[in-house]
């Protein structure tokens, strides 16, 4: 798929963020590497604070490492960091995959073809409802249109950003949750009316029925609060670590040259 990997001994691999302690990647990757024989490589956990981000990534590549993994907050700076950017991070203005080949630092950004992977339908001529304005909601937007979606709404707590963000990538500023096709909450909270004692999101658990498929990219111990809405009134969902399981995929593809074991990363990551 992308020519004949080199399974060189000790071949390092990781996930770069702060914190990282949770994250399922290693979990997850170190399986899919077992799986397709690849017995001399591990991925790790890679916790590094942003003032020391270019100077520990930069000597990353000395280091053993074929590749990395990058979530908040450092998609902006991996993006910056990069002699090589696809289109499709710069694009989006953030990356989340790091390959080090060559003395070069090449970006790419994989959640955004990782949302489209794990949809139940083809985005193409839907509409779609994004929640949030950062980093993972621009890879949403950006992704849905790429998709050929009819129309992306984007709604933010702070509509000058969500205006913003419209304006930049294409999509359709919003300030109530319509009904849609699709809703994707990009936002790090959920129906939860306790968090920092506001409601955070623009609906109420009945109103996720005025969708087709419900997507959280939230993952955590337990199914949030807007993924159990949508369970518990039959509406198709994507939760986050189905979302993880396919950009993981994508990312795994890059630094291997192996297919992907997706049930086998599935597993490993407790996705459903």
């Amino acid at each position: 798929m992308h020519g004949s990997p080199v399974d060189r001994p000790r071949t390092r691999l990781g996930v770069v963020g702060w914190p990282v302690a949770h994250s399922l990647s290693p979990a997850m990757q170190n399986a899919a590497l077992e799986s397709v024989g690849l017995s001399g490589w591990r991925y790790q956990r890679l916790p590094i604070p942003p003032e020391l981000f270019a100077e520990t990534v930069g000597a990353l590549a000395g280091a053993g490492f074929r590749g990395v993994n990058v979530t908040i907050p450092h998609k902006h700076a991996a993006l910056a960091i990069a002699t090589n950017q696809t289109p499709r991070a710069r694009a989006i203005g953030a990356a989340n995959t790091l390959i080090f080949e060559g003395g070069q630092i090449r970006a790419d950004n994989t959640d955004a073809p990782g949302l489209v992977a794990a949809l139940p339908f083809s985005p193409a001529g839907k509409t779609a409802l994004v929640l949030g304005a950062g980093g993972s909601a621009r890879a949403a937007v950006w992704a849905l249109l790429d998709a050929q979606a009819r129309d992306v709404r984007v709604w933010n707590r702070t509509s000058e950003r969500a205006r913003a963000m419209s304006a930049e990538l294409g999509g359709t500023p919003a300030d109530r949750a319509d009904p849609a096709d699709l809703l994707v909450n990009c936002t790090s909270v959920g129906l939860d009316p306790a968090q920092d004692g506001f409601k955070p999101l623009p609906l109420d658990a009945d109103d996720v029925t005025s969708y087709e498929c419900v997507v959280d990219l939230v993952y955590s111990a337990t199914e949030t609060p807007l993924v159990q809405a949508a369970r518990a009134r039959s509406v198709r969902v994507v939760d986050g670590r189905e979302l993880l399981v396919r950009q993981g995929a994508l990312s795994f593809e890059m630094f291997t040259g192996h297919a992907a074991p997706i049930e086998v990363m599935r597993r490993a990551a407790g996705a459903r």
